[in-house]
């Protein structure tokens, strides 16, 4: 192999970010704990707390109890439904978790919303924040080394092509792969809670009516309704038995 298609696919591998194979920690985990701590109080100061204060006790008792089932201790963590229409929720490092009211509106059971309060916990609990943290900055330096291996005008033209194949190859993908993990784990996490499982699919096929035109799975940090939910379903026997236990 000549030398610099050697450097090349040496680079490559050293920068491939977790889940492709080869692991790499590039960002200390108190710095994404701060990352977290950041982005919520830029959140707070951006869009006021619902006034709706049965709203509020609502997502404060459906997270307290999938919290409780997952080891954690509610009262180390901050619950806050933000003034939007939004239908969307988050947790963040730092034990934050936020809902729209838009989500809360259309999540309109406590098992729906405990699927939406439980995927986000899921993806807190699969440290997927700290994942995408580092894969965004592995990537970043594949791409500026490759970029000084070319050198000259080809280099940064192949640089430039390389960060458009790594986002659609290994950054989206490997989020949809987040969305699928976090999927699981809600749904036997809200299950342990004693919320009913079945209302994960209930809740998903609405998101997916919601969200109109989709673009295609392949550029799609998302994974597509009918794959999330055929990949729910076959976790479904499992999470029935775990929902039969939490309810004695």
């Amino acid at each position: 192999m000549p030398l610099r298609a050697l450097l090349i696919t040496l680079m490559l591998a050293a920068c491939a970010p977790q889940g492709t194979g080869i692991g790499v920690n590039l960002v200390p985990d108190a710095e994404v704990q701060q990352a977290g701590l950041q982005a919520w109080a830029d959140i707070k100061a951006r869009v006021p707390a619902s006034g709706d204060a049965g709203m509020q006790a609502r997502a404060t008792e459906v997270a307290g109890r999938v919290l409780r089932s997952a080891g954690d201790n509610p009262a180390e963590w901050e619950v806050v439904v933000f003034a939007s229409d939004q239908v969307n929720a988050f947790a963040l490092p730092g034990n934050k978790i936020g809902v729209y009211e838009g989500m809360m509106r259309l999540a309109d059971t406590n098992d729906e919303l405990a699927t939406v309060v439980a995927h986000e916990v899921g993806h807190n609990k699969a440290r997927h924040a700290a994942q995408r943290m580092n894969t965004e900055t592995a990537t970043s330096l594949g791409v500026n080394l490759l970029g000084a291996v070319l050198g000259g005008t080809n280099g940064q033209m192949v640089a430039a092509l390389l960060g458009a194949g790594a986002e659609y190859g290994v950054i989206l993908p490997y989020s949809r792969n987040q969305e699928l993990e976090a999927d699981q784990m809600g749904l036997h996490g809200m299950a342990r809670a004693g919320y009913d499982p079945h209302a994960a699919i209930t809740l998903w096929r609405k998101m997916a009516q919601k969200g109109g035109s989709r673009p295609p799975a392949f550029l799609s940090t998302h994974p597509d309704p009918e794959n999330r939910i055929e990949q729910l379903q076959a976790e479904m026997p499992t999470a029935e038995k775990e929902f039969r236990e939490a309810r004695g």
